[in-house]
């Protein structure tokens, strides 16, 4: 078995997990699956894939800690991969939905995406009662509105 199918393995056998009725266990299992999309090695298809079920959990688990596991694991991936809006759109659709510490890791992936389509649902956040998820929405708008901006060029014409 190569790294690939190594690294693929473990998600597998995660996946399996997850399927347990132990919310800890469960919990650990997504922490192997944040630890392997850390590495960076997956193909673009295959984050996503992993990213698509890490969402569909983050919706729809009953247990917290679960749920902020799942997040957690997005937000790892948000950072060594290049995820499309459209799979992490259920994120945004329920937003509303997520405790405000739950709702951080959501305004952070959306942001991550540099979609202007996430734009509208992150500003909503802007206003809310809890200073964390207004200053996370913040850090979100900036980074959405500063990846649409187009470059400037070096006052020196050279290029980077």
């Amino acid at each position: 078995m190569d790294g690939y199918q190594g690294l693929t393995a473990l998600i597998e056998s995660a996946w399996e997990e997850l399927n347990g009725s132990d919310a800890g266990r469960r919990d650990l299992c997504l922490d192997v699956v944040s630890d392997v999309l850390e590495t960076g090695r997956l193909t673009p298809v295959d984050a996503g894939r992993v990213v698509e079920r890490l969402v569909t959990v983050a919706l729809s688990d009953e247990g917290y800690p679960v749920r902020e596991s799942a997040l957690h694991a997005v937000c790892t991936a948000s950072t060594h991969y290049e995820l499309p809006y459209r799979v992490v759109e259920p994120l945004a659709v329920g937003a509303d939905g997520f405790e405000p510490l739950l709702l951080d890791y959501v305004l952070a992936i959306l942001g991550s995406t540099h979609d202007q389509a996430a734009l509208p649902i992150v500003e909503r956040f802007l206003h809310h009662p809890h200073p964390e998820v207004r200053k996370e929405a913040a850090e979100a708008v900036n980074e959405l509105r500063w990846s649409h901006r187009p470059r400037q060029p070096s006052s020196s014409g050279a290029r980077p």
